[in-house]
């Protein structure tokens, strides 16, 4: 069965902060590789838009550095799972990580508030 990641990027890297992405990366992942990727500029963030957006895509899985909470309970509402405080990198080389079992995700790196 394949499972999708959306990784939200800016500057071709894991954006520090969910909301502020440029686009996401989306990987469809199948027996343990990558079979297919795809970048797709989101529409203009609005609070609480994302995680249904993202859910349209498919998505099982977020990969993020910084997300807010009214955002990870709506993907949890989605059936999404969130893997908070990972550090910027290449959004395939997170994929990849996760795959193996070798992500290690940190602190949240969003404090401050929300509307």
């Amino acid at each position: 069965m394949a499972i999708k990641l959306a990784v939200p990027t800016e500057g071709g890297v894991l954006c520090a902060h969910f909301g502020h992405c440029e686009a996401f990366y989306i990987a469809t992942v199948e027996e343990n590789k990558i079979i297919a990727e795809e970048m797709i500029v989101p529409p203009v963030h609005q609070p609480g838009l994302y995680p249904a957006w993202v859910a349209e895509h498919g998505v099982t899985t977020v990969l993020a550095g910084g997300i807010g909470e009214k955002a990870k309970v709506l993907f949890k509402k989605q059936n999404i799972e969130v893997i908070e405080g990972l550090n910027a990198t290449v959004p395939n080389e997170l994929v990849s990580e996760y795959i193996a079992g070798a992500l290690v995700s940190g602190t949240n790196t969003c404090h401050h508030d929300h509307e």
